[in-house]
């Protein structure tokens, strides 16, 4: 995967706008690395990193230097610190926004120059003086350009031979949330209507004196600014009763702001700062399908005056705010209209998707690296390059120009906003990793998965930690996909807890971000739909079976107790946290003081008597753990033995069962993003570093050091491993003594297949996810279309069949066939109808799944960790502790390993101390 480095005058979490919104989609693609400019730092030169979205690293040079920008004192500090950026061997792309940092180029290896020209920044307040001469260097050097508007486009096509112009774009799905009106924020909860708003920087480019004007000539109309105020003086800004400054805020909040406007404004001033800009903000505001009224800025006059009112001075603008206010419901709709047909042509994923290829065109005319000189020889090159270009480039800067920018101070560059969190640990960075005795780099944590345990742990720990995943994304088995619009998860997944923490770790990680609603679980049996779970929902199935049920039930119930087991105190119930249709087996309100079943056969039989045992837990079980249930234990349902609730049972028989209520039967999902935005949402939070497809082929547990599949050798202090045990052994080979790897090959799991349906009939259903004990392929359906609204597109309604295989139990078929499966068993049991028309299909395997509790099992679980942590190996999770967790046992999984680390280097640290 190629690396674009990439220098900016923008700090990256700063406002959301061009950079962010074309790296985070580039970033599937290629490794991007964003160098920002220095901050100044006592002591020596030192980078810190951030990963604030997989795929791409923030860099934070800190130097001694008390010089602003990529200023020319700054470079021979920022040299030797960058020049460890690029992967060994690598011939990168090296992107600009700004020219500044063009000085930089020749300490890389770069095959590409790319110049990204989103800003005309000569024009901007305190521009340094060196600008407008190494943008001329730039564009003699640069292989591609890139304009971010017509104006800026015009300016450079003829100063370049292949430059293109890709304007301001939109994320229309996010800008479009705005138009669920009803959307209140807190912020401006208290301000009247009509509310006329903007969002963006204020700066030098904002005309104060219109704002000022507008306000005075109509007070009853309320002027929403949000924005970071930059290089002008707060005091300057106009204050009014009228006008309320809302201050920075984040990307994500900026649509409930926008619902609550009436008008959105462009008061931009007319000046040479503002003569080639083409703002963001005018789609994002048509996106939400609000007035909009701009001053006669170039771009947005030309491309957008037959939608937004453009005015040429202070009455015509205060005129148009007047206009926009009173439309008609007829004019607002034929303008919402044009709105959206205009957002329709564009998007930030299809301009990035433009430069990718123009940016892998260019790479393929050049040629390829041949020898392992090749890098050397490239930065030789680029020095030769980037010299002979400024060198012209000071020659063909005229007077004027210079003159122009003469009261720049020195090489002061474009003033930023500080605040990124300092990360250490970037692989590749030799100034914030240090090598371990043998080579390679070394951590003090290294976590193995970045799923939702893997994921917990790096945000409990501090930098120095190392977080690999192998897949191009994290969340594990808690990852989602998109396919024509639908969303889908790996298996059903829900958002379920009792514990204070994890539902506090929910409103971290998601703010609102959370839908909430109480379950419906049913069971297919007989031809008919019952209520989950089965022993209390008797009521519908034929007469017979209800019977035996309850039949079943009372000889159960009355059948003697054996001697009280130790641990039968217990009553805790165990929750369906999984959604998986097992746990509930143990669950009623009293317990038998009973000797513990012999097997879960037994347990069954026990528990609930022969007639649901028949007709429900017996066939249900089977179909989903693929082995006899007899080669099972029990402790992982709480260990107790549980008596029926006949009551429960028999009111259930003779009448429906109402909608479960209750704090227990109520479960969350993301909103938007599927599961997946609960795994994303540690990413900002995560202070050491991530790295994807990044693969462990060995580990040599003596050397506490771990190998990476590109031969990268990887030391750490602690290793937490979340990988499925029998794997984490594998990986050791002679290392591990010939009983642990006999334990870990005795360890046994069940694999799920998942076949995703997505059709074209809204509504399917009102069910979350119902079982299937019979004779389906399937032993469950997750109802994906009904966790969240925004997981299925217009029109369309998605749904998933799971699966489960084993060595007992294979796939009766595989591919397009197990498909055609799937849908038949659909058909045939009522879920989908013969009509309905199939939008998309397809196929997402989980080889570890369940971990089976056989009675083998803790024996060879209990060797193996012991072993493990004698070799400062932790194990945390499901498969890597070999438990019967869902996801908020992983978050607390993940939360206890990392205190362990903590405690351990806690521990050592002392003890060195005291020697």
């Amino acid at each position: 995967m190629p690396t674009i480095i990439v220098f900016s005058h923008l700090r990256w979490d700063f406002v959301y706008q061009r950079p962010q919104q074309l790296l985070t989609r580039l970033a599937p693609h290629f490794r991007i690395v964003y160098v920002e400019e220095p901050l100044h730092s006592d002591g020596p030169p030192h980078l810190t990193t951030s990963t604030p979205t997989p795929n791409l690293t923030v860099v934070q040079p800190h130097t001694p230097s008390h010089t602003s920008g990529f200023h020319d004192d700054q470079i021979p500090l920022l040299q030797p610190l960058l020049a460890a950026l690029a992967p060994a061997g690598e011939e990168i792309i090296a992107w600009f926004y700004t020219p500044m940092a063009l000085p930089l180029l020749p300490t890389l290896p770069a095959r590409l120059v790319v110049y990204d020209c989103m800003d005309e920044l000569s024009a901007f307040l305190h521009a340094p003086r060196q600008l407008m001469q190494r943008e001329t260097a730039l564009l003699k050097i640069a292989d591609l350009v890139f304009a971010g508007g017509p104006s800026l486009y015009n300016a450079r096509r003829a100063r370049h031979p292949n430059a293109h112009c890709f304007p301001s774009s939109v994320d229309a799905g996010h800008f479009r949330q705005a138009l669920e009106r009803g959307l209140e924020h807190p912020l401006q909860a208290g301000i009247p209507r009509p509310r006329l708003g903007y969002f963006g920087v204020i700066d030098a480019r904002f005309d104060t004196a219109l704002l000022a004007a507008l306000a005075d000539a109509r007070p009853d109309w309320q002027l929403v600014m949000v924005g970071p105020v930059l290089k002008i003086a707060p005091a300057s800004l106009p204050r009014r009763g009228n006008i309320h400054y809302l201050g920075r805020q984040p990307y994500q909040e900026l649509p409930r702001l926008v619902a609550g406007w009436d008008v959105c404004l462009l008061p931009f001033a007319l000046n040479e700062a503002t003569c080639n800009i083409s703002p963001t903000k005018v789609l994002e505001y048509m996106a939400a399908e609000l007035p909009v009224v701009s001053t006669a800025i170039t771009d947005v006059a030309r491309a957008y005056g037959g939608v937004a009112a453009i005015a040429h001075d202070e009455a015509g603008f205060i005129a148009a705010c007047e206009a926009a206010l009173t439309q008609t419901p007829g004019q607002r709709a034929a303008t919402a209209q044009r709105m959206r047909a205009i957002v329709e042509q564009t998007s930030w994923q299809a301009t990035a998707d433009a430069m990718r290829r123009l940016i892998e065109q260019a790479a393929a005319s050049r040629q390829p690296p041949h020898s392992p000189a090749t890098a050397t020889q490239a930065h030789t090159e680029n020095a030769e390059r980037a010299g002979n270009a400024m060198r012209a480039g000071a020659r063909e800067t005229t007077k004027a120009e210079m003159a122009g920018k003469a009261s720049g101070a020195g090489g002061a560059g474009v003033t930023s906003v500080t605040g990124m969190t300092s990360v250490a640990g970037v692989a590749g960075v030799a100034a914030v990793a240090h090598a371990g005795p043998r080579g390679g780099v070394h951590t003090g944590c290294i976590i193995i998965g970045a799923g939702p345990t893997g994921l917990s742990a790096a945000y409990h720990l501090d930098a120095d930690t190392l977080l690999l995943e192998r897949a191009a994304s994290v969340g594990g088995w808690c990852r989602s996909i998109q396919d024509h619009g639908f969303t889908f998860d790996h298996a059903g997944h829900i958002m379920f807890s009792n514990d204070p923490y994890v539902l506090k770790l929910y409103d971290i990680l998601l703010g609102d971000n959370q839908h909430w609603q109480m379950r419906e679980a049913w069971i297919y049996s007989k031809q008919v739909y019952t209520r989950y779970p089965f022993q209390g929902s008797l009521h519908g199935l034929p007469p017979d079976v209800i019977r035996e049920c309850i039949m079943g039930a009372v000889a159960a119930r009355y059948t003697a107790p054996a001697p009280r087991p130790a641990n039968a105190h217990c009553a805790t119930p165990v929750p369906d946290c999984c959604a998986d249709g097992t746990t509930d087996t143990a669950n009623t309100p009293r317990a038998l003081p009973a000797r513990p079943p012999n097997n879960f056969e037994d347990f069954i039989h026990k528990v609930w008597g022969a007639g649901i045992a028949r007709h429900f837990a017996l066939p249900y079980n089977r179909k989903l753990w693929t082995i006899p249930l007899k080669e099972m234990e029990t402790s992982w349902l709480g260990g107790r033995v549980p008596l029926p609730d006949l009551d429960e049972i028999v009111d259930g028989a003779l009448q429906p069962t109402p909608r479960p209520m209750g704090p227990n039967a109520r479960f969350g999902y993301p909103r938007r993003g599927g599961f997946q935005a609960l795994m994303s949402g540690f990413l900002p939070h995560i202070r050491g570093k991530i790295e994807l497809n990044a693969s462990v082929t060995a580990i040599l547990p003596d050397e506490h050091t771990l190998m990476l599949a590109d031969g990268r050798l990887l030391h750490y202090d602690h290793l937490i491993s979340t990988m499925p045990m029998p794997e984490l052994v594998r990986l050791m080979g002679n290392a591990v003594p010939v009983s642990l790897k006999l334990a870990a090959g005795a360890l046994r799991h069940v694999s799920i297949r998942c076949v995703n349906i997505g059709v074209n009939r809204p509504k399917l259903t009102d069910k979350h996810w119902i079982y299937y004990p019979e004779d389906t392929v399937y032993h469950r359906i997750f109802v994906q279309g009904n966790a969240s609204p925004d997981c299925n597109p217009p029109g369309g309604f998605g749904f998933t069949c799971e699966i489960s295989y084993s060595p007992s139990k294979p796939l009766p078929a595989e591919g397009d066939a197990l498909i055609a499966q799937c849908l038949a068993d659909c058909v045939r049991t009522g879920f989908l109808s013969e009509d309905d028309q199939v939008l998309t299909a397809n196929e997402v395997d989980m080889p570890y799944a369940y971990v089976v509790y056989d009675h083998a099992r803790a024996g060879n679980v209990a060797a193996i960790r012991e072993w493990m942590a004698r070799h400062d190996i932790l194990l945390a999770g499901r498969y890597s502790e070999w438990e019967y967790y869902n996801s908020d046992h992983a978050f607390l999984a993940g939360k206890r390993a990392a205190e362990h680390v903590r405690a351990q280097r806690s521990s050592r640290t002392r003890a060195a101390v005291s020697t």
